[in-house]
């Protein structure tokens, strides 16, 4: 489909949704749980046994979601550099899952990646990288030489496509947001960056950021970008996660835009927040943005229709 359909797509689908039509716009697809890291969030390194799709399921799961009204495709992990799938005689690779998203119709399709490995030759449209702070504060929660990994593979990958970078804010890395907004900044083979704060799920709650501290984080971001610095957050999406009370704003009364299926195969309508019950301690950003954007902030569909789109910024 050319970019008038696309954007004539996304006229209806939020037009019927202010209306109250409840379909789903992007979709996660996690393809496998094992991973080649042990962060300090995140407990699918210990599996003995981790999950991994084969192609044709996933072939499956995509045509769903493409049926269900999905036009926009992030696949997640685990880490999906170490995704294969060698039945009958095959050896599929995520760039074949990434081809496959573009034959069955979706706009665009993503993927997040921790950069341990080479991700030369991505057909993503966009490139994700987790990024946890810079130098020893990425260590910290990834594991030492991670970040030196992560600045060689990002230097060394072809400016063909955007890579941005996500960090998700606890409580031990968030004294250095300042420190890795400059570095984004100064990076040219860095397009942007994102961020999101700690959910705190079930045996990681002592990585949940005091809310006080993340209310003030969110207004320094928010100046941040006021005076240019590349954060893919949108003004009202920043606002929509601040903390009142006990709860943050955006809670999850519109995180039904993206529908998930998890390594199991198992689906959500929503995130694993809804599922875990922490949606009044949610830390994603999408939760943020959907909020506003439903509630008409120019500068959230700006932002959204922006990413949609998004082309290197070439800051060399």
């Amino acid at each position: 489909m050319n970019k008038i359909g696309q954007m004539t797509y996304l006229a209806q689908w939020y037009l019927r949704a202010l209306m109250g039509r409840r379909a789903p716009l992007q979709s996660v697809i996690f393809i496998l749980d094992k991973c080649n890291l042990r962060c300090k969030h995140c407990s699918v390194y210990e599996l003995e046994r981790p999950r991994i799709k084969t192609y044709n399921a996933i072939r499956e799961e995509l045509e769903d979601c493409y049926r269900a009204g999905s036009r926009f495709i992030d696949f997640e992990g685990g880490e999906l550099y170490l995704w294969h799938d060698r039945t009958g005689g095959n050896d599929y690779t995520i760039n074949d899952l990434l081809d496959l998203a573009h034959e069955i119709g979706f706009f665009s399709a993503t993927i997040t990646t921790n950069a341990q490995i080479p991700f030369n030759g991505s057909h993503a449209d966009t490139i994700f990288v987790s990024m946890d702070g810079v130098g020893g504060w990425h260590d910290e929660i990834r594991g030492e030489g991670t970040f030196a990994r992560i600045e060689k593979h990002i230097r060394d990958f072809h400016r063909e496509k955007p890579v941005c970078v996500n960090m998700v804010i606890n409580n031990r890395n968030y004294p250095c947001v300042a420190e890795t907004l400059e570095y984004v900044r100064s990076n040219p083979d860095i397009d942007r960056i994102a961020f999101n704060f700690h959910t705190p799920f079930r045996e990681t709650e002592e990585l949940y950021l005091d809310p006080e501290e993340r209310n003030r984080i969110i207004d320094l971001l928010i100046d941040y970008k006021r005076h240019g610095y590349p954060i893919m957050n949108s003004f009202g999406g920043l606002r929509a996660m601040k903390v009142y009370g006990k709860k943050v704003l955006c809670t999850d009364r519109f995180c039904w835009v993206t529908n998930f299926i998890f390594s199991d195969g198992s689906r959500a309508p929503k995130c694993m927040g809804f599922t875990h019950g922490v949606c009044d301690r949610c830390g994603f950003s999408m939760g943020g943005e959907m909020f506003s954007l439903f509630h008409l902030n120019p500068d959230t569909i700006l932002a959204a229709l922006q990413l949609r789109q998004s082309q290197p910024n070439n800051k060399k």
